[in-house]
């Protein structure tokens, strides 16, 4: 029987539909992020850097291009004949076909999985969040306090607290209550999502629950843990971490790397992130061009004026264009004399020449008032702007747009223009 200290399972399965178009064919964690990374490269850095060399991956939306991503784990290091990672996608048992209805109801169908590791501890992790953590000092802390669950928790300001499930500890970190999105927080430490079980304490509440619709871990599980006598504590977690799951926390993750002193540091020596990397040739930035505090990937070219955006790997930026504040994600071709102000661009779009983007004032957009905004302009996968086409801002794009599209060449401000076929 093999056996392992900790194994990983990571849940990587969500839509992430606060993300808009730019999720709307991909899972959320395979989302690209900061040039040549997708957002999954960070949990997986994460525990290949703590110690944690077996990671089950549970995906279930829009799998395809996280599976690809990931493949076998290689640029994690994470390629093992005993452990390394494995992708879980929900599968038809006999009897019945279930897709997973809630978090913890995900790491229930993995059970056999977990099972062949016989471990001491689980460590349960989000797929979604940019930061770096040493999941082994939560684990000596969950250990010195003969701890039965674990949850990292990181102080927030108190006004912010009403947003996330919040904790409230003793004198000694000891968990004595929780409340989901207080009106009026007892305390400012949020859950982060991330926990450390005691695999027979994990076993146990899984099987107790399992018959509860969309089982998930801050509803059921930790409660349950709690409510049976469990040693629950709260590790405090005081460094960078963003859970990027609005397009504008996105936009601002993405901002805060191309900083003079960034906040969040992608090339720390001691604390690599990695990722899997195709072989492409340098950057080509031509004399013409302008490049101040940017992130430019692998292969690009670039040949107009560039200011404190985040350009993928592959993408062509033609001449005399102007880009701003902008993430153009990889294999994107915009063409001359364009004008890009506060863009999301995702992966194999073609703007094409004389086109200006995040025009004009700001309106509400009219169809998703809540994703589409900040200023921003959304443009999906795969999408085509045809020339000469001027876009205000708070709008989305998705699909292969004509000229008989747009009305006098225009997309005004909070409008949506999303073709058949694309819907998100």
């Amino acid at each position: 029987m093999i056996k392992k200290e900790m194994i990983a399972m990571l849940l990587a399965g969500g839509q992430g539909s606060r993300l808009g178009v730019l999720t709307s064919k991909v899972a959320k964690p395979a989302v690209s992020f900061g040039g040549k990374y997708r957002i999954i490269d960070f949990p997986l850095s994460n525990c290949i850097n703590s110690g944690v060399d077996t990671v089950g991956v549970l995906t279930q939306y829009q799998p395809l291009r996280l599976n690809t991503h990931i493949g076998i784990g290689i640029p994690w290091d994470l390629d093992r004949n005993i452990g390394g990672v494995t992708v879980l996608p929900p599968y038809e048992k006999t009897g019945n076909s279930e897709w997973y209805t809630g978090t913890a109801n995900a790491i229930y169908q993995n059970m056999d999985y977990m099972e062949t590791f016989n471990p001491e501890y689980v460590l349960i992790l989000s797929g979604d969040h940019i930061y770096k953590m040493d999941y082994e000092v939560m684990l000596d802390f969950h250990k010195a306090n003969n701890a039965d669950v674990t949850l990292a928790a990181m102080p927030v300001p108190l006004e912010e607290a009403k947003r996330f499930g919040i904790v409230i500890t003793d004198e000694n970190r000891k968990i004595v209550d929780f409340e989901e999105k207080p009106e009026n927080p007892r305390s400012n430490l949020a859950s982060m999502g991330i926990y450390i079980f005691n695999w027979k304490t994990l076993k146990q509440a899984l099987i107790a629950k399992a018959e509860q619709p969309a089982l998930d871990f801050g509803k059921h599980v930790i409660p349950y843990c709690h409510e049976n006598g469990g040693r629950l504590f709260a590790y405090e977690y005081n460094g960078y971490w963003k859970d990027v799951g609005t397009l504008n926390s996105y936009w601002e993750a993405n901002m805060e790397l191309i900083d003079i002193i960034p906040e969040f540091n992608l090339y720390e020596e001691y604390w690599k992130i990695y990722t899997k990397s195709d072989i492409l040739p340098p950057q080509y930035i031509s004399g013409d061009s302008v490049v101040e505090k940017c992130i430019i990937g692998e292969g690009a070219n670039i040949y107009g004026k560039i200011y404190n955006s985040v350009i993928g790997c592959g993408v062509t930026i033609g001449k005399n264009t102007v880009v701003r504040d902008s993430i153009i994600m990889n294999e994107v071709v915009v063409g001359d004399n364009c004008e890009l102000n506060k863009a999301i661009i995702a992966e194999n779009v073609v703007v094409q020449n004389n086109v200006h983007l995040g025009i004009g004032d700001e309106v509400p957009n009219e169809t998703d008032p809540n994703i589409y905004a900040n200023g921003l302009v959304t443009i999906g996968e795969n999408s085509e702007i045809p020339a000469g086409i001027n876009v205000g801002k708070n709008t989305v794009i998705s699909g292969k747009t004509e000229p008989s599209d747009y009305q006098n060449g225009l997309l005004p401000s909070g409008k949506s223009l999303i073709k058949a076929g694309d819907e998100a």
